[in-house]
């Protein structure tokens, strides 16, 4: 049965209202709710970036039932993989067990800010399989010291870490990403509802990934006026029509604004379902499911309205999705 889940979304909400909404999708019956973690929107119109660690910690104090993940953080520039082990074992404290470590290799976007550059991306994928041999080796509870390619670690101990460890996800987007990092990871994660990515993904993971969640994330943009949906997605998830080769490489808002001028209202629709048609909204799920996805998170465009979408839609929606999912 495929679990269904809420996305946190930094780039377009503050942080006390994530941390309500994310109470409201755990009444609403969602199975488990994840957060990106950004330094700056996509587009200056979401206009909001939160630490997502600090709204994590909160989320894992206001619920009890969903567990909760990164959607993804990435490990290497803006933070330290040493820095990560330490904050996703206090996490997974403070959740009792509930949190999943979703990695990926990044976004320029979020990661420039340090002023440490933009790797090419097979140095990325090198830079994350390091990161994630030193959180699995700071995981184990002994005191590592650790002389890399890309990173070192002195002398250093998680102090509070949970008996069972942290289960870790990490972004894909294709069979070489998959050959490299499916047998370092728990679970895989990608925004393509692709089955041949999925099965290569299980094969390379070993015991035919019997053991490992498949999570996927789907955009939609509910609201009573199928118009006005589309034009808030155009407005604030246009971004999205640039493809994992350009989001990952782009630096700052105004640069999305830039790639982003052309992408019209009707492209995002005919990608993103919009409006109040809970059936559509969530037949936009069939291709994941048939992709052998077993978690998919909902993204609601857009924070204004989304009281109104955890209030009104999310629970119909749910039950929707678990219908189709039974079909």
């Amino acid at each position: 049965m495929t679990r269904f889940g809420y996305t946190l979304m930094t780039e377009q909400s503050g942080p006390k209202d994530l941390v309500r909404y994310a109470i409201a999708a755990e009444n609403a019956g969602y199975d488990f709710e994840v957060s990106s973690d950004h330094y700056s929107p996509w587009l200056s119109s979401q206009g909001h970036a939160p630490y997502a660690w600090s709204v994590l910690g909160a989320v894992a104090q206001a619920t009890s039932r969903v567990e909760l993940a990164t959607y993804v953080t990435c490990p290497t520039v803006r933070y330290h993989p040493a820095v990560i082990a330490q904050k996703a074992a206090t996490m997974q404290l403070l959740a009792d067990g509930r949190f999943i470590l979703g990695l990926g290799s990044g976004e320029n976007l979020n990661e420039h800010a340090v002023g440490e550059g933009w790797p090419a991306v097979d140095a990325r994928h090198d830079m994350l399989e390091e990161a994630v041999r030193i959180i699995r080796e700071l995981h184990s509870g002994d005191t590592v010291t650790w002389e890399g390619e890309y990173f070192r670690v002195d002398s250093a101990k998680i102090w509070d870490l949970p008996d069972d460890g942290v289960p870790i996800g990490i972004a894909v987007s294709g069979p070489k990403s998959v050959t490299q990092f499916a047998p370092l990871a728990d679970h895989f994660i990608s925004t393509i509802p692709d089955r041949a990515l999925v099965d290569a993904w299980r094969l390379a993971h070993g015991d035919d990934g019997a053991s490992a969640r498949i999570i996927g994330q789907l955009p939609i943009c509910w609201g009573h006026d199928k118009q006005a949906a589309v034009e808030r997605a155009h407005e604030q998830f246009r971004w999205f029509s640039g493809g994992w080769p350009v989001n990952a490489n782009l630096p700052t808002p105004e640069a999305f604004a830039g790639a982003s001028q052309f992408v019209r209202p009707e492209d995002v629709a005919s990608s993103l379902a919009c409006g109040p048609d809970l059936d559509e909204l969530a037949e936009s799920a069939r291709a994941f499911i048939e992709a052998g996805y077993t978690d998919i998170a909902i993204v609601q465009v857009g924070d204004e309205g989304q009281d109104d979408f955890l209030a009104q839609a999310a629970g119909p929606l749910l039950d929707k999705l678990r219908a189709l999912d039974r079909g």
